[in-house]
């Protein structure tokens, strides 16, 4: 199962319109507004699916959606290439979000019961950072590819290479091992989404688990879309901005490879690591060097390993039967955290620095080891 599950993290990740798909766009004629637009749509898609995928994964074959989304994905970018224009990137983005969401919570749940069931569930956190890992070693690979194969066949060859990767990658889903058996007709998803509602709410630490997820994910997730326009304030040319960003690839990977090692952390630990990395974060990002830069890259690996980490806290407290359902409530609420983000970004972005601006998205990080800490003293 694992060498499929770093095979298909690879594949899903290797999409070599990444690096340029703005470019398409714009190249298009699409506006500012138009692209900002666009964005705000896929966001959309993924906070209205969010929750509803992760029911259906728990009624029915969770395998089933992880080969079904790519194939979703894999026909938006088509639609890019083909027919380029302003509706069918939005078509495009809508079914890129509807096959995201199909596979957010169903390959954490299908990952979680294989391992337990072969009573390995307790190497969940190593293996879903390596897992993560693989998937940010695809970006990397897929930035360093994008650029020669753009220049050999423009759009429609990084278009075509984006497809068949997505293709490769439902392929590679339906070779996952899946033992569990799906509720009966009669539970349908419906009411699979009103079961899992009702765990959360009766379980003080499945509420705990669940907030800390999104308290730890969004933030630097939003932040990474910025990571180019902070690089270039610090003086460095265009032209070299991309190799300081695989600098940060490299940190957000190392931390992934690490969760095995850092699974074993408490609270107190935890904590600890979260408020290091906002530290790092805020010191990299207001150094204006390259030295800067490898701060920040320092605490994008501390804040993935704790993405890893929170992930696989909230597993350990969840019942089988809900846990794509509530994976996928988590989902949402880093999906919503996110949007936030990107909101109080262009307000401190409109005035101040880009480097004011990451130094002071490393608060939320303090208050959040803060309040874990507190939390743990408390129950002393």
């Amino acid at each position: 199962m694992t060498a499929t599950l770093y095979g298909y993290s690879f594949l899903d990740e290797f999409v070599l319109l990444y690096p340029v798909y703005a470019l398409l766009f714009s190249d298009t004629g699409l506006s500012v507004w138009q692209i900002s637009s666009l964005f705000a749509l896929w966001s959309i898609t993924g906070v209205l699916l969010e929750v509803p995928s992760g029911a259906w994964a728990d009624a029915v074959s969770r395998r089933l959606l992880l080969w079904l989304g790519p194939l979703l994905t894999a026909a938006g970018f088509a639609l890019w290439v083909i027919v380029p224009s302003y509706w069918a990137f939005a078509a495009g983005f809508v079914l890129w979000g509807a096959g995201g969401a199909l596979g957010s919570g169903a390959l954490e749940a299908l990952v979680h019961d294989e391992l337990d069931r072969l009573g390995a569930a307790d190497r969940y956190a190593r293996v879903m950072g390596r897992a993560r890992a693989s998937g940010l070693i695809a970006v990397m690979a897929a930035m360093g590819l994008a650029g020669p194969v753009f220049a050999w066949g423009g759009y429609p060859a990084v278009g075509t290479a984006s497809v068949l990767a997505c293709l490769l990658a439902a392929a590679t889903a339906s070779r996952f091992p899946e033992h569990r058996t799906p509720p009966e007709d009669d539970d349908n998803w419906a009411a699979t989404l009103r079961a899992g509602l009702a765990e959360a709410r009766a379980d003080r630490s499945v509420v705990g688990a669940l907030l800390l997820v999104p308290a730890v994910t969004a933030v630097w997730g939003a932040l990474d879309e910025y990571t180019a326009l902070l690089v270039r304030d610090f003086g460095v040319p265009d032209e070299s901005v991309p190799y300081l960003l695989l600098l940060i690839w490299a940190g957000a990977t190392a931390g992934s490879l690490l969760a095995g090692p850092a699974e074993r952390l408490g609270t107190a630990g935890f904590a600890g690591l979260l408020a290091g990395a906002a530290l790092a974060l805020a010191v990299g990002a207001t150094a204006s060097s390259v030295a800067g830069i490898g701060l920040v890259a320092l605490a994008f690996g501390g804040f993935q390993l704790a993405t890893v980490l929170a992930d696989a806290r909230l597993q350990d407290r969840i019942d089988d039967s809900r846990r794509a359902t509530l994976t996928s409530l988590a989902g949402l609420g880093t999906e919503l955290a996110t949007v936030a983000t990107y909101g109080a970004y262009a307000t401190i972005g409109a005035t101040a620095a880009h480097s004011t601006a990451f130094a002071v998205f490393a608060v939320p990080y303090l208050v959040t080891a803060a309040l874990l800490a507190a939390g743990r003293a408390a129950r002393r």
